[in-house]
């Protein structure tokens, strides 16, 4: 993103977020854990961050439909947005399973409770809108701050079963970053990770793409 666009997400507890083109200010957006886990159920920590989770896929989804249908010659994102709309699935279970209330609901493309989460798609599209290279930085912008995301809260996660799916939906970004450095390089741009470090992101570029996870949105 050009450093003209600073973004600040933020979660109720402790994290924030500056998001600004190839500079990295981003602190965690995720926030950090203040309770102990109760067999059976998610901590505070779990429901703030499946509920920031859920609306973070929907996000991503909505700003890949909005720019496929700007640029109609991206078409593989059509797989990207189907396995973000499973992502979205995912979470939506556990919301459900741990008694959490949905933060997406009936809400249309583009519309989000997270006033923070909203600003972001705003910009992102507008910046993805300028051109197609423009486009693909966004969708590495995304999937890099989505892999930053989800390592601070698996590291903070105490049942297994969010663990899991926050893993799958890692690896499932990694490909998608895969993807869309294959097609940035091919249009002649390039992206500097903003928020995973360098040595990562170049580890993630120069390996074959993940699979595993038994369906939970791991793949495209």
């Amino acid at each position: 993103m050009n450093k003209t666009v600073k973004i600040l997400i933020a979660l109720s507890m402790t994290a924030s977020l500056g998001l600004g083109a190839c500079n990295k200010e981003k602190n965690d957006v995720i926030p950090n854990a203040t309770t102990t886990q109760t067999t059976g159920t998610a901590t505070d920590f779990e429901k703030q961050s499946l509920t920031f989770s859920r609306e973070e896929e929907k996000m991503a989804r909505d700003v890949y439909t909005a720019l496929l249908a700007k640029w109609n010659n991206l078409s593989f994102l059509s797989n990207i947005i189907g396995s973000e709309q499973k992502h979205m699935d995912k979470i939506k279970g556990l919301l459900d399973k741990y008694g959490i209330a949905d933060p997406v609901g009936n809400n249309a493309d583009g519309v989000f409770v997270n006033a923070d989460i909203q600003k972001l798609y705003n910009d992102l599209v507008a910046k993805g809108s300028v051109s197609e290279v423009e486009a693909l930085v966004v969708g590495m912008t995304i999937e890099d701050m989505d892999i930053y995301d989800l390592q601070q809260a698996i590291a903070q996660v105490t049942n297994d079963d969010i663990k899991q799916v926050y893993g799958n939906l890692m690896k499932a970004s990694k490909n998608h970053m895969r993807e869309f450095y294959t097609q940035l390089t091919k249009s002649g741009g390039s992206y500097t990770p903003q928020y995973i470090s360098n040595a990562e992101y170049q580890n993630i570029i120069t390996t074959p793409k993940e699979h595993g996870g038994g369906g939970n949105g791991h793949g495209k």
